[in-house]
């Protein structure tokens, strides 16, 4: 174990750790802030939505929703159902930070997107003894991120009308193939068999799914069915 295993993380490990997640976040943000001008919001109802919402797909989607006039509970719905992924995120590591405060976990699960969950695993694949700190730079980093990069998009909207102009469209795309190959590096030299097992169940229960259910839908039940999997493979 290296010494850098070994120590107890700063907040500024998690700044640093987080930093080429925030190359991602700039782009897709930017891409945001014009979809968000495109939508006839202002610049500070952008920024109030980054700073309230703060998810990336719900806030494409709630844009779309207002273009289309569409009722305020059927809104709210959409973005509930888009959001409930977090739920299994933050319940697969809270085990992790239990012997912090009440307040501490709400903060980080408040906080705690696709993307530093990402990184977050990725740590703790390589066996990285991280802690809340460390988890709370990642966060507010990223989040800060964010919003800095939605307003920037916004103020940029009357010059860009279209972001696919300069690939913004595809920033968030190369940042989850980043994310996911960090991942599976470890498990797959470690436990290759089960690790493509894993995988291929999810990817094909997702492509299955997707003709029935909505991908919001999908994307839940594959994650659950491919847990599953990992159990099961396990326990043999």
């Amino acid at each position: 174990m290296n010494n850098r295993t070994a120590q107890t993380f700063r907040f500024s490990d998690g700044v640093r750790d987080c930093l080429p997640t925030v190359m991602g976040y700039l782009g897709i943000g930017i891409a945001m802030g014009i979809v968000g001008k495109s939508a006839h919001l202002a610049i500070w109802q952008i920024f109030l939505m980054s700073t309230l919402v703060y998810a990336g797909s719900a806030q494409f989607i709630l844009c779309g929703l207002l273009l289309l006039s569409a009722p305020i509970l059927s809104i709210i719905f959409t973005i509930f159902l888009v959001n409930l992924r977090h739920l299994l995120m933050s319940l697969s590591v809270a085990h992790y930070f239990k012997e912090d405060s009440l307040l501490n976990g709400v903060a980080i699960g408040t906080l705690l997107t696709d993307e530093s969950y990402g990184v977050l695993t990725a740590a703790l694949a390589q066996e990285k003894k991280i802690n809340s700190t460390w988890m709370h730079g990642l966060n507010i980093t990223v989040y800060l991120a964010w919003i800095f990069s939605t307003v920037l998009g916004a103020l940029l909207g009357n010059f860009i009308p279209d972001p696919t102009i300069f690939g913004f469209d595809f920033a968030l795309t190369a940042m989850f193939l980043g994310l996911f190959l960090f991942q599976v590096q470890l498990p797959l030299k470690k436990q290759k068999n089960k690790t493509l097992i894993i995988l291929a169940v999810t990817a094909v229960s997702l492509f299955l799914l997707m003709r029935f259910v909505t991908a919001e839908l999908s994307v839940i039940l594959a994650t659950l069915l491919g847990c599953l999997t990992g159990v099961l493979i396990e326990n043999e």
